[in-house]
């Protein structure tokens, strides 16, 4: 099936080809999804990354999804608001960040899926399972830490579950 894409945001300090990308973007083409990845290289502010993403959105027609890592989900989170994906899925999101809790954006009206590390040293965990409390996401807890390349078998098992989550939800509408 053609004219559904997953857009990847990535996180500050990666690019939008990296390791958890790669293999997530490769199980999307297996299932028949299209596949972009936003280079944010440079862009140090977060709200820039998300006019950037928003931006992408503007001229679609097609039905899309956005996976966001670290500060990438945040940055997904914030442009669903007005972008309007059919889902969020999310890895590590920097959400509730010290300094910044009041920054973290409201969970949207689409499903959301959080995959976040036990052993996280960077995003404290415990900001998922917040957001999830407060929005009605999903969260899926693993064995790893930030980067979460420990648990990536699995996340790739979760993110094909999402996408035939919102394959459902589409042919259901």
């Amino acid at each position: 099936m053609t004219g559904r894409t997953v857009c990847f945001s990535h996180g500050q300090e990666s690019g939008p080809w990296g390791t958890k990308i790669n293999a997530l973007a490769e199980l999307a083409k297996e299932a028949g999804w299209s596949v972009e990845s936003i280079d944010y290289q440079g862009m140090d502010d977060p709200q820039d990354r998300v006019n950037k993403l928003v931006d992408w959105c503007r001229d679609r027609s097609d039905p899309y999804v956005f996976v966001g890592s670290s500060m990438g989900g945040h940055v997904a989170t914030a442009a669903a608001a007005d972008a309007k994906p059919l889902g969020l899925f999310l890895m590590a999101p920097a959400f509730y960040m010290q300094g910044y809790e009041s920054h973290t954006p409201a969970c949207p009206e689409c499903p959301v899926t959080i995959v976040h590390g036990w052993h996280d040293d960077v995003v404290p965990w415990q900001n998922s399972l917040c957001f999830g409390e407060e929005g009605g996401a999903s969260v899926i807890l693993v064995d790893s830490d930030h980067r979460l390349t420990a648990a990536l078998d699995n996340i790739g098992r979760y993110f094909l579950g999402f996408l035939a989550m919102i394959e459902k939800e589409m042919s259901d509408a």
